[in-house]
């Protein structure tokens, strides 16, 4: 028994996708169990870390993702190009997510990589949040070197660059930005000291083993991402993606399932999609090991759950939020 439990929470990097692909196809109530030794290894599973998104930079895109409706290639017509919010803003809602119970405060700017002045502005906003006694997490686009060793200096704790599916499915969802040029942003901020947030989305019309593919690269990195977000698609009207058919909830619950086993350390968090899902969705992905949330009632441009409801599912789980990860 206790080689069984060695083996099941080793950390590895040398995952293949037949044994991904195996984990998938357990029975539910096998995956779930393997998931829930390997979450109990590392965490305690009552508690979950909350963090809040703000977008920072919204609409006017040149990207053309096929989820997202901030790209200028098929935004909403009502979802126009603002500007760069301002750092006084920025840092009232920083208050208002601390007051209302997150511990990181992430901020996401629809850019396909940041100008040098932007840059600027994003670093005094991150030493404004510090200072409030937040981590802080940004997701601004493709980063060179230098551009992740100002954030790190700035004292940036996350970077989020999503590789958001399969390498094999990549180029059916973005053409504008290659799998290379996301690995390699990866690479800079992993160099700079910064902690990774790195997930993927699922529902886009993807195969099984499409996010077997996703788990094997995420799992299989020099360092596991410190957060893995799992996406479910929010469709939205007037993106390629709007009429895609519904996932089956337990093929998200089996998606944080798998996730958990390989990345035995990482934050699981349940990112956009949760407005969709039923408290027994998500309950069974705390079982699955997810152990993370965005707190809030907008991810960036979309619905989120409302934080009434999160406190009161927590409360009836007997769960409670963790104050810092880092």
């Amino acid at each position: 028994m206790r080689d069984y439990l060695s083996s099941l929470t080793k950390i590895r990097h040398d995952w293949t996708i037949e044994e991904i692909q195996t984990l998938f196809s357990l029975p539910f109530p096998d995956l779930i169990f393997q998931a829930q030794i390997v979450h109990r290894s590392a965490f305690d599973p009552t508690k979950i870390q909350i963090s809040s998104l703000l977008s920072i930079k919204t609409g006017g895109c040149p990207e053309d993702c096929s989820y997202c409706p901030q790209s200028a290639l098929h935004q909403k017509e009502h979802l126009k190009a603002d500007k760069l919010l301002s750092i006084e803003r920025v840092l009232e809602e920083a208050k208002k997510a601390k007051a209302a119970g997150a511990s990181r405060f992430c901020m996401g700017a629809a850019w396909r990589s940041p100008k040098e002045h932007d840059i600027d502005n994003v670093c005094a906003m991150i030493e404004g949040i510090k200072k409030l006694g937040l981590e802080t997490c940004v997701t601004l686009g493709m980063l060179n070197e230098q551009q992740a060793l100002k954030l790190k200096k700035a004292g940036l704790d996350y970077y989020n660059h999503n590789l958001d599916t399969s390498a094999e499915y990549y180029g059916k969802i973005i053409t504008t930005r290659t799998y290379q040029e996301r690995l390699d942003t990866l690479s800079h901020v992993r160099e700079a000291g910064i902690h990774i947030c790195c997930g993927g989305i699922i529902g886009m019309g993807e195969s099984e083993t499409d996010r077997a593919s996703l788990i094997m690269t995420l799992a299989n990195l020099p360092q596991h991402p410190e957060s893995v977000p799992i996406n479910l698609l929010v469709r939205v009207e007037g993106t390629p993606l709007a009429y895609v058919d519904d996932l089956d909830p337990l093929e998200f619950v089996r998606m944080i399932a798998v996730s958990r086993i390989t990345m035995p350390k990482s934050y699981v968090r349940l990112a956009a999609g949760r407005k969709e899902m039923s408290d027994e969705a998500q309950t069974l992905c705390f079982l699955a090991g997810a152990n993370s949330i965005f707190y809030g009632e907008n991810l960036l441009t979309t619905p989120n759950a409302h934080m009434i409801r999160d406190r009161s599912l927590l409360d009836r789980l007997g769960m409670s939020s963790i104050t810092s990860n880092c």
